[in-house]
């Protein structure tokens, strides 16, 4: 069966992107979204060139204001940042579970960019197995 999933953060611009991408790359058939309680310009330059290295393309990707799905009905809506979780809106549609599932912030990293880069490559290798947990447990198994 097909689950409605929204994956909210702040900017909508690395973790939610992330968890998007990784998301539909473990089965394409769910239906996922991703959004920001305050929507950056644009992904991360970083984000999309991480989740390249592990063969899942989020280049396409661009940040959404949760506002554009507040009328929507989801059977998951995972916030993946601390503030997301805290100003998560009143959704007006059905929602059949909230889930909180939270990172680090990759975008707050300093130093090198060697540096850096290692902190988006821990997040996103955080965020690949957490979400592959959430999968095996909560949607494979309910697919019929």
């Amino acid at each position: 069966m097909t689950q409605r999933i929204l994956i909210l953060c702040t900017g909508n611009s690395c973790r939610s992107q992330m968890a998007e991408g990784f998301l539909k790359s473990f089965d394409p058939n769910q239906e996922v979204y991703s959004a920001g309680t305050h929507p950056a310009s644009r992904v991360s330059s970083r984000a999309i060139q991480v989740m390249k290295e592990v063969g899942v393309d989020i280049s396409g990707g661009y940040p959404k204001s949760v506002d554009q799905f507040l009328n929507d009905s989801f059977d998951y809506i995972i916030t993946v940042c601390n503030h997301a979780k805290e100003t998560c809106p009143v959704f007006v549609g059905k929602v059949q579970h909230q889930l909180h599932i939270g990172f680090d912030d990759p975008a707050e990293a300093t130093g090198t960019e060697e540096k850096v880069l290692a902190v988006f490559r821990r997040v996103r290798d955080e965020i690949k197995e957490r979400i592959f947990e959430f999968y095996q447990s909560k949607l494979k198994n309910s697919r019929g």
